[in-house]
This record gives C-alpha cells, sequence and structure tokens, in this order.
C-alpha cells in the first residue's frame, strides 16, 4: 500500500507546542520539571532512541529540511532522543545527555513584522529540525546548552522562532529567539512555575545580572538602533513588546492555553483570557507534583463550554492543550538527590497525552525495546507508537464513552508502575554503591519490562475498544422487525 506523502502534513497541521516549567520550590518533591506537548501529525511515528557516546562524530551535520550546516566537535556525549520516522537522528524533540543535561526543543514562537524587517529569517539557517542534535551532545550544563545555541543563532542566523528549555542538577534555563541572529535566555526562579504556547513570553532582561540573564550582546542597542524599542518613550525594556509578534490568531490559539494552565495550577489568579497581561512568572496555590503536570497535559477546558471532545465540537475555537496531531508530550523529571542514571527520567506520553500513558525513561538505561524504535506514516503491528495511537483513534469516536475506560486503565497502571519504579528505586540504591553493574542490569530490566507491559495492555484495551465499537455499531443498526 502507497504510504501518505512525507511532507503533505506540513501544508496543512501547524507544529506548534505547550511548554511548562516548574521550579524545584514550586515542587511537591524538591524535583525541577522541564515539560512539553509536540504537536505536529497523528501519523508521524516517533521513534526512541539511545545514541551512545562516540570519539569520532561527522566533521558537519546537514539538516534534513533547509540544508542547514554547522561543523561539530569531534567527541559527543550519548543521549535520548525521540526523532520522528522520516528524519532519522533530527527532530529529536527531548531528552538527557550523559552529563545530566536535558531539553526540550522546540516551541515555535514568532517575532513581529519590525523585528524581522530589521533581521530577517534565514532560509538555510538553523531550524527546529537541527537543535538537539546540534547542541544536546556537546554540553555539560543547562547554562552551557543556552550557550551553544546561542552562539549557533548569532554565526548561522535562524530559519523559523522557537524557544527551547534545558535543565541539569541545579537549574532550568528557557531561551527565547528574538529575529533573525539574536536571542535572550532566563533562569527560572526556584519558586516559580512558567507556562507558554506557542507565544515568546519573556519580558525582562538586564544584561548586567549574567547568573539569571543571557542574550545577544546587541539585544537592547540592536533594538534601539533600528526603532524597535524608545527607551525615553517606552520606558524599561520589555523583550516582548520589542521583538514578538502579537495577533489576532493569538486570541483563540495561544491566550486560552496560557489562561487554563495558569488558572489550573492558581485558581486565585483573575486573569482575562482575551489580554495578553498574564504573568510571566507563577506560584501555584499548593505545590506542584509529577501528576498535575501530567493532568495539565490532558487539559481541554473539561466542563466548560469549551470542552471540543465532550460536545463533539471539532470548530470549537479555543485550541486545547491536549490534542489530537501531538506525536508526543514529555516531563523531563531531575531529582538531584539521586544517582543520575534515576534521578534524570523523561516521562514521554507517544501520541494525545489525554488518552495516552506517560512512560518513564531513566536516564540511565541503554536501549529500549524494538516496537519502540519501529513504526513510519502508516499503521503497523509492530509499532509501539501505532499501538497506542489506535487506541487513541478508537477512544476520539465516542470522546464521552470510549475516553473515561481509556483513562481507567492507564490510570491504574501507571499507579502500579509508580509503586513498581519505587521498589525498584530503592533496590538500585542498595545496590550502586558496591555493585553498579547489577544496579544497572536491574535498571534496563525494569525498564524493558515496565515498556513491554505497557504495550500489553494497550493491545488488551485495543481488543476491548473495538468489541465495545462493534457492539455499538450493531445497536445503531438493528433494523428489527424490516
Amino acid at each position: 500500500m502507497k504510504n501518505i506523502s512525507k511532507t503533505s502534513f506540513q501544508e496543512t497541521y501547524p507544529s506548534e507546542c505547550t511548554t511548562i516549567l516548574v521550579g524545584k520550590e514550586m515542587t511537591t518533591d524538591g524535583s525541577m520539571m522541564i515539560a512539553r506537548s509536540d504537536d505536529w501529525n497523528a501519523v508521524n511515528a516517533k521513534h526512541l532512541k539511545v545514541h551512545p557516546p562516540t570519539e569520532k562524530m561527522t566533521d558537519e551535520f546537514v539538516s534534513f529540511q533547509n540544508s542547514f550546516r554547522c561543523p561539530l566537535p569531534q567527541k559527543s556525549l550519548g543521549y535520548m532522543g525521540m526523532p520522528p520516522y522520516q528524519y532519522p537522528d533530527q527532530w529529536e524533540s527531548a531528552g538527557f545527555n550523559t552529563a545530566g543535561v536535558g531539553i526540550t526543543a522546540t516551541e515555535s514562537i514568532f517575532s513581529n513584522e519590525k523585528a524581522l524587517a530589521a533581521d530577517p529569517l534565514v532560509p538555510n539557517g538553523l531550524g527546529e529540525i537541527s537543535i538537539t542534535s546540534v547542541v544536546l551532545p556537546y554540553v555539560h550544563t543547562a547554562r552551557e546548552g543556552v550557550l551553544r545555541l546561542g552562539q549557533l543563532i548569532e554565526e548561522h542566523g535562524i530559519a523559523e522562532g522557537f524557544g527551547v528549555a534545558f535543565i541539569d542538577q541545579k537549574e532550568i534555563w528557557y531561551l527565547e529567539t528574538a529575529c533573525g541572529h539574536r536571542w535572550i535566555a532566563v533562569r527560572l526562579p526556584k519558586d516559580v512555575y512558567f507556562v507558554t504556547a506557542n507565544q515568546g513570553r519573556l519580558r525582562e532582561y538586564d544584561p548586567r545580572n549574567i547568573k539569571n540573564f543571557l542574550g545577544s550582546e546587541d539585544l537592547i542597542s540592536f533594538a534601539q538602533e533600528h526603532g524597535l524599542y524608545h527607551p525615553d518613550r517606552d520606558g524599561e525594556f520589555d523583550f516582548h513588546k520589542v521583538y514578538i509578534r502579537e495577533s489576532t490568531l493569538d486570541t483563540t490559539y495561544n491566550y486560552p492555553r496560557v489562561w487554563a494552565l495558569q488558572a489550573f495550577f492558581s485558581p486565585e489568579l483573575e486573569n482575562n483570557v482575551t489580554e495578553n497581561t498574564f504573568p510571566v512568572y507563577a506560584k501555584a496555590t499548593h505545590p506542584i507534583s509529577l501528576a498535575q503536570v501530567k493532568k495539565a497535559y490532558y487539559h481541554h477546558y473539561q466542563g466548560t463550554s469549551h470542552d471540543p471532545y465532550a460536545n463533539n465540537n471539532p470548530q470549537e475555537k479555543y485550541r486545547p492543550v491536549a490534542i489530537f496531531r501531538a506525536t508526543n508530550s514529555h516531563i523531563l523529571q531531575v531529582r538531584p538527590e539521586l544517582p543520575q542514571a534515576i534521578g534524570c527520567i523523561n516521562y514521554v506520553a507517544l501520541g494525545m497525552a489525554a488518552l495516552g500513558i506517560f512512560l518513564p525513561l531513566y536516564q540511565g538505561v541503554t536501549s529500549y525495546p524494538k516496537p519502540y524504535g519501529v513504526g513510519t506514516n502508516h499503521s503497523s503491528e509492530d509499532s509501539a507508537y501505532w499501538t497506542f495511537r489506535k487506541v487513541q483513534t478508537l477512544g476520539m469516536i465516542n470522546y464521552n464513552k470510549y475516553a473515561p475506560i481509556i483513562r481507567d486503565v492507564y490510570d491504574r497502571f501507571e499507579a502500579e508502575m509508580e509503586a513498581r519504579q519505587a521498589e525498584m528505586e530503592a533496590t538500585y540504591m542498595k545496590l550502586y554503591p558496591s555493585q553498579p553493574i547489577a544496579a544497572q542490569e536491574l535498571l534496563q530490566q525494569f525498564s524493558d519490562d515496565l515498556l513491554n507491559k505497557a504495550l500489553q495492555i494497550s493491545k488488551d484495551l485495543l481488543e476491548d475498544l473495538f468489541t465495545r465499537l462493534t457492539l455499538d455499531v450493531q445497536a445503531t443498526y438493528r433494523f428489527a422487525g424490516a
């Protein structure tokens, strides 16, 4: 059977996402989290891959998308990636490297027309497809990741606007592009959370405070020289006002997601969904747990008239966080008190998170079961991605009836999984000091068993849903007494 065109999705579906960052003093357990949904196209299978460290890399990286090129260091760290089937080792979404640095790349954002007129995008510049591949294997801290990415932006220019988050054992950094060759980055305060949805959200910038701010050396002076910023008229420099686009589309596509997530974590906040006056950083009413971040990616305005799924309304104007075309949602969690191999976990829900399951990908594993590394843009039985996607597709046929069934099965499995994780980690900690090889074998076996069990549970669920759907169709077309 002929496969769907590899590029047809680009003409119809925007590649746009939702990002959540949580500082260590804002969490229930003192961990840190950077998270994002990777919204693209439902038929683009994602693969899970572990890249080993290497002494000899190719001298040059070349993008599959736009022929962007840049030289590469001779040594690379090992790292975790999630490439789509059609771009091996590129557009890898998120993962940790063997230095314990994590990245999520990218959040698509847009500069305003005046900024781009002064410093245009570069068609063969650095694009979202390339970032993880040219940055993550070569950095040892989150700050170093920001500086490497910033240097690449300045040297090569960007093909599109983006936001990128970095995490290590100590801190979280978030970078946003300003225009063709300029950028800003901030260190996330420890006691807040940050949400963004396809729009640059950073505002404050103090180039003298290099502990908390980084950016292009001429970020402010360039804006002044090109009439983007007038200190006497505009007052204090506001990065968003100077460089970032505001459009009518934002009021229904982007603002509602920021509004919804800030209301989810901080219901006492009084935000107007139609105005971009949301605080850049916010404090949650209660400390944020991993489970709450997972639920944030289930969000589709439940209990309101804007819920497109419960109301069976695909024409809903407010774009939800949980969207069917997501290829994955991921939460990179760092628990600094634990050994890196188990302290750094990328929780990944393949496909649509609201009808999916977040699987823990430990930094210390060296491989994943074979089904997680196969799949194309055509459904197949051998692909883990397509197994989860089939469950979600059946769930969307009658969301009100089938979604609760799916969530019940997956919620019970996640609860069991968390208990098994705690047991494995306790055993790992006993083995690790004196028997590191045995500890590593334990971790790898646990990961393989868990990922395989998640697949089997999903296959069983798929058969149950198909049976239920068959009965529904039969009841609809009874023709009794015809």
